[in-house]
């Protein structure tokens, strides 16, 4: 941007929507996002966890995506090779149900469209969806590299998921397999472990009477789950049960369907629970089928794929299974096979996506060995060389879980996905391949049909950071940016994506993907309740964006989070952080207001400064070290503390007021230093800044006399040691103090700054009387004293409010200030009104009866009031003794 931008005046208010509609398009047209692979510049990598192409993005992706911003802009300005890659994910079983409910309300299935058409029109959605999200991503400043935007279904990384299959296919990683799996009726899929949410529900426990074949009696099982009795093929017991030694080995009649079942012996029965022993269904239960294959049981399905009963369901067949539960309870009753029911709290497994409770279900599925992957992540993490969560409290959980991971479940029976790269062949020959294959290797048929099945979405995500670079080729970004730098994700995620990007990495890079990983809570509302549409209380960042303007919104999320904590969204905090880019605002129009003509080359910090500049200028510089060591370590609530602090209390209520003295003074030198060092501090005060806020800072510091193009390549602000100034900072800090407290009892005796007063400063000893005496004009401009004293062989005048700061005691003689027999007249008046809230709040804690009923909450609150009031009640009296002297 041209310097001549620098002549043109600020306008008086800031309009966000003018500024960011400016600058983004300048930032992303002149190549400012695109990382260079400059092998001289030291790379710093972050890979967007890809928002899926499902919907708009909501403010949790405003919370994620902002951090990883403030890391990108601030290493960039460190002079990173700084690349931050987006993208999007496909999100198999979420995108599929959105189009199929969009077709749903045509009239029409993806059936009546066949696969092709239907895949045609969920590419037709991913476009639609990933244009608005690249629009948001505009709205909210992120600076990343589009040139290397990637989808998880994109050729690239197609390519690079088949590759992973086949090696893992090959190395026995990958099987195809009958196993019970979970089962989402509604969306009619397979199900990972980790995508299924428990919830406690109401259930009962059912307890049934299974007779014996010979006749001699029954034995009792328990149920919660009486429909699944019709695909029964033994009652268990424990081995070493006394009550049921002499029934092993014998059989029992599965009622409705007469099938015969053995007794059989297992260590897995809980002798406890119920009457100590149990149906056993292996098609339909995970433990049932573990205990099935031990004992050689069979394996009968009584369901079909929607959850409704089949042809092994006799009398029920078509049933939906919740329907089947009553009518068989019904049946069972009146032929007494049930005998009790009783309520029973368990945990049931819900679809995270359709929200169907989840049917254990015994199918043909592929799946990916986990153990021998767990092994290599688990050692890196106990040895060091793992990577390191923030906090790391989530290390653990990460542990937890992979020490006992179970096989993954990859195969979805979708059409939205990558398809799995199998063949199967008339003869019975199946082939794995990275190439479609158009010819059976083993008969030469060319009847081939290809697997139906597409893989887990979090397949493809697993591979993030190295397949968006490339590999398997050894492409130069690969080896330029990759192993990452930083992953910023939520806590909600950890096995479903930030294990498995681990795992495959460890497998198939020898390198850890990321050295950290950041680990963000969720943004809650206002009553700390989880954002959904069943509540309505979700935030729209493009609304907030509207309202208040991007910087005010990232502002707020940033330095409202803690490394793994929820926060709360509230309104009022965005109005404060809008509030914040005002006070910026209107300060830096007030000092370029007082710099006109002035130019970057004028600038000079070393000459004539005076106690202000010094102290501002090591105040910046204790604030660029501060800053620069809190956004290393992820601390960007206590990133904001310190800027906001720095910002508000000191360079604009502080700094600039006191710069007002020589700004409109006769002195041209002084003001000459006052416009450096405002020039220089807000320069550097807007490179602190502008990873938090880009879009302000950047059409201030255009305004600024500066060197450079732009901001956002601008160099990051190093502290100098020659502007460390600890004598500035006590001389400052004692006239600060000074005028604070006088200030104060101004405030307190109600006597307005315009009307003059008598002021006396006792120094205790001779550099405190050095200080003050230099400090003068600071004293008589913001205190107002028509007579000013200062010296260190001072009396306590009569009658005089007074204060202490370090270093000196301050006397306003209370003739100048008050009329004395008046201001008796008032506080003995606020005594009265004291002595009567004393006497009101001791009597309620004196009363046995309120004591012995309150909560204890409330007798505190009173405790409280009465410990607030007797300090008032002190207070006031002691002033009244005093003025009468």
């Amino acid at each position: 941007m041209s310097n001549e931008q620098n002549e043109l005046q600020m306008p008086t208010k800031y309009e966000p929507k003018q500024t960011e509609a400016k600058w983004y398009p300048y930032w992303r047209d002149n190549g400012y996002f695109k990382a260079e692979r400059n092998p001289d510049k030291k790379p710093f990598t972050i890979v967007i966890p890809p928002p899926n192409v499902t919907g708009n993005l909501h403010i949790g992706h405003a919370l994620n995506n902002t951090l990883q911003d403030i890391m990108i802009r601030f290493k960039r300005m460190q002079g990173y090779d700084a690349l931050w890659l987006p993208g999007m994910d496909h999100a198999g079983i979420a995108t599929q149900a959105r189009v199929e409910g969009k077709l749903r309300e045509e009239g029409i299935s993806r059936h009546d469209l066949g696969r092709e058409k239907f895949v045609e029109k969920v590419w037709d959605w991913k476009e639609h969806y990933a244009s608005i999200i690249r629009k948001q991503w505009t709205k909210m400043g992120l600076s990343l590299d589009y040139s290397r935007e990637r989808f998880t279904l994109d050729e690239g990384l197609s390519r690079a998921v088949r590759e992973v299959f086949i090696r893992l296919y090959e190395k026995g990683l990958i099987y195809r397999g009958k196993y019970i799996i979970n089962w989402d009726p509604a969306t009619r899929t397979a199900l990972s472990d980790i995508e299924v949410e428990y919830k406690d529900v109401q259930g009962a426990l059912y307890h049934l009477r299974y007779p014996l074949v010979d006749g001699s009696g029954y034995i009792e099982v328990a149920t919660t789950r009486p429909e699944t009795m019709l695909g029964d093929t033994a009652v268990a017991v424990h081995p070493e049960d006394e009550r049921y030694q002499d029934l092993i080995g014998k059989n029992v009649v599965v009622p409705f369907v007469g099938r015969e079942i053995p007794i059989v012996a297992d260590d897995y029965v809980d002798r406890e629970f119920g009457s100590g022993a149990v149906k056993i269904t292996p098609a339909h239960d995970p433990n049932d089928f573990e205990l099935g294959l031990r004992h050689n049981l069979p394996q009968i399905l009584v369901m079909d794929e929607s959850g409704k009963m089949n042809e092994n369901a006799g009398a029920y067949q078509g049933q939906d299974r919740f329907e089947c539960r009553k009518n068989i309870v019904r049946d069972m009753q009146e032929q007494e096979i049930l005998f009790k029911i009783e309520e029973h709290m368990h945990s049931v497994g819900h679809s995270e996506r359709s929200g169907a409770v989840v049917e254990p279900y015994l199918s043909t599925q592929w799946f990916v060995k986990m153990g021998p992957l767990a092994e290599r992540a688990i050692e890196a993490q106990k040895s060091n060389t793992g990577v390191q969560f923030v906090p790391d409290r989530f290390e653990k959980i990460y542990l937890h879980w992979i020490e006992n991971v179970r096989d993954w479940c990859i195969s979805r029976q979708l059409w939205w996905g990558h398809r799995i790269p199998a063949w199967y062949c008339e003869c019975g020959e199946m082939t794995v391949s990275s190439e479609d294959i158009t010819e059976c290797p083993k008969c030469g048929s060319k009847h081939l049909t290809q697997d139906t099945d597409v893989l887990d979405t979090w397949f493809s995500s697993a591979l993030w950071p190295f397949s968006t670079l490339g590999w398997p080729d050894a492409t130069e970004d690969m080896k330029h940016f990759y192993p990452t730098d930083v992953l910023v994700t939520g806590y909600d995620i950890i096995y479903f994506w930030v294990a498995r990007m681990i795992f495959t990495a460890l497998e198939f890079t020898d390198q850890k993907p990321f050295e950290h990983v950041l680990i963000t809570g969720l943004v809650r509302d206002a009553e700390g309740r989880k954002m959904s549409k069943s509540l309505g209380n979700g935030v729209d960042p493009m609304e907030v964006i509207e309202q208040y303007g991007a910087d005010a919104m990232r502002y707020m999320l940033a330095t409202g989070c803690t490394p793994g904590n929820d926060q709360r969204f509230r309104w009022e905090r965005v109005e404060s952080s809008r509030n914040f880019a005002n006070k910026i605002w209107n300060a830096s129009r007030f000092a370029l207001m007082n710099m006109e003509g002035f130019t970057y080359d004028e600038i000079d910090i070393t000459q004539n400064l005076g106690i202000a500049d010094k102290w501002i200028l090591h105040r910046l510089n204790e604030t660029i070290k501060d800053t620069t060591r809190l956004l290393d370590t992820f601390e960007y609530g206590e990133v904001g503390r310190v800027l906001y602090n720095f910002v508000w209390d000191e360079l604009c209520d502080w700094y600039i007021e006191v710069a007002k003295l020589p700004l409109y003074g006769d002195d041209e030198a002084a003001k000459k230093t006052t416009r450096s060092v405002l020039a220089y501090v807000l320069d550097r005060t807007m490179r602190l800044l502008h990873p938090f806020m880009p879009f302000i800072t950047e059409e201030i510091w255009q305004h600024l006399p500066h060197q450079g193009e732009s901001l956002i390549v601008a160099e990051w602000p190093q502290a100098d040691a020659a502007l460390e100034n600890e004598e500035a900072v006590k001389q400052m800090e004692l006239l600060m103090g000074i005028i604070r407290s006088v200030r104060n009892i101004r405030a307190e005796v109600n006597v307005p700054m315009s009307k003059k007063i008598e002021l006396i400063v006792k120094a205790n000893d001779a550099e405190t009387l050095a200080h003050l005496e230099s400090g003068k004009p600071y004293i008589e401009r913001f205190c107002n004293p028509e007579v000013l004293t200062i010296g260190t062989d001072i009396t306590a005048p009569d009658k005089a409010m007074s204060a202490v700061v370090t270093g000196a005691e301050l006397y306003l003689p209370l003739a100048g200030l008050i009329d004395i027999e008046q201001e008796i007249a008032r506080l003995e008046k606020e005594l009265k009104a004291l002595d009567a809230e004393v006497e009101r709040v001791q009597k309620k804690l004196s009363n046995q009866g309120f004591v012995a009923k309150a909560p204890a909450q409330v007798i505190e609150q009173e405790r409280a009031k009465e410990a607030d009031y007797l300090d008032k009640q002190a207070k006031v009296a002691a002033r009244i003794q005093e003025l009468r002297g």
